[in-house]
């Protein structure tokens, strides 16, 4: 039986091209995502691979569209979906955002477990429109982005929460295949924001974030270089990071010739400690940043990173690094207001990769104490 997405119908054997409908535009006509079917001739996994949710996110693009110019059908196992453009109205404005509206698009994936209190925008109902798609039958997914200026290439980690939707033995199954998807990935790993934070922020509503913690589908966030233009070395390293899943999941046989990443294309994390996601370090003065590093750098918590002076050049402030890690990514722009983020960065991470739900924390020690544990 073909498998069908949008117009896209592939018989085994068979990659199709078609479209999906999403929502209807005020000039009458409707909104379309590209869509590409690999159907292979034997069976396996369905393994998704989406790109492009931030519109001026150009290498996640590109990688995609590679990705399927190297599958071939048949010699496939199972079936790999790419959706290369998720935000066509993002794309076409090359902004991160679309013009429904001015929300982050990748934010609006359903939170079974959320509160709300808005009927949703058509963003969320076009994100939910494509989480009803990919939850019900995706085995893996793999989410393309780009980061910061002159950022490095790494796959994002998400942790795995449980509460309402599953248990913690269960989550703890649903991180051992996580972990199994990130590190054929071959990009260094960066984990995931804190838990609080990681809901407060609504990464648990992100194209990856739905589809592991909703879902409970093994899912990640590529960030392959900086946006806006296509980064040949982040290309390479999206390209070889998705076909790296592909054979770790036995989809195909292996790494295909002439698709490879080598070291200046993803080097190697210069610290040896698990890392996570950071936001700064930050400014506490209004001025000119000047940095001192730049991404790939390490650095020790206390160290002076950058320096904020005035336009003719005289000293304001010293920034310095709150942690220890290393930069993914410098901030763009030159012009800095106080508790500004001069950077993005991978500091050290000692939190457990998987954890309560937010609010749930309570209720979990509650059953611990009525089964007689602490």
């Amino acid at each position: 039986m073909p498998t069908e997405i949008g117009t896209a119908s592939a018989a085994a054997g068979e990659l199709a091209r078609g479209h999906l409908d999403v929502t209807e535009l005020p000039t009458g006509i409707p909104e379309r995502l590209p869509v590409v079917v690999a159907e292979g001739a034997a069976e396996g996994p369905e393994v998704w691979i989406t790109a492009a949710i931030h519109g001026d996110e150009a290498t996640g693009l590109a990688a995609a569209q590679d990705v399927i110019a190297g599958l071939d059908p048949e010699s496939l196992r199972g079936t790999v979906v790419c959706l290369p453009v998720l935000n066509p109205a993002g794309l076409r404005r090359s902004s991160r955002t679309s013009y429904y509206g001015e929300e982050d698009p990748n934010r609006g994936f359903p939170d079974p477990e959320g509160d709300r209190f808005e009927p949703p925008s058509v963003q969320e109902l076009i994100d939910e429109r494509l989480y009803d798609l990919f939850a019900d039958r995706a085995d893996v997914l793999l989410d393309l982005h780009t980061a910061g200026v002159g950022s490095v290439p790494f796959v994002i980690r998400d942790r795995v929460l449980y509460g309402e939707l599953r248990e913690e033995d269960e989550a703890e199954d649903l991180a051992d295949e996580l972990d199994r998807l990130v590190t054929a990935t071959g990009l260094p790993a960066v984990v995931e924001y804190e838990a609080e934070e990681y809901t407060g922020k609504s990464l648990q509503r992100s194209t990856a974030g739905a589809a592991l913690n909703a879902a409970g589908i093994p899912a990640v966030t590529l960030e392959l270089g900086s946006h806006s233009v296509v980064e040949e070395p982040g290309r390479r390293a999206g390209v070889a990071a998705c076909f790296g899943a592909l054979a770790e999941f036995d989809v195909v046989d292996g790494i295909p010739a002439g698709v490879d990443a080598d070291e200046s294309d993803v080097p190697d994390a210069p610290v040896d400690f698990r890392v996570r996601r950071n936001v700064g370090p930050r400014t506490d003065e209004a001025g000119i940043v000047r940095h001192r590093v730049e991404a790939g750098d390490q650095f020790e918590e206390g160290e002076v990173v950058a320096d904020v002076v005035t336009p003719d050049g005289r000293g304001v402030t010293e920034v310095t690094a709150e942690h220890d890690g290393y930069v993914l990514g410098r901030w763009g722009g030159i012009a800095v207001y106080e508790n500004d983020a001069v950077a993005s960065a991978a500091v050290r991470d000692e939190g457990d990769l998987v954890v309560p739900r937010e609010g749930d924390e309570d209720d979990a020690d509650e059953a611990n104490e009525a089964d007689g544990e602490n």
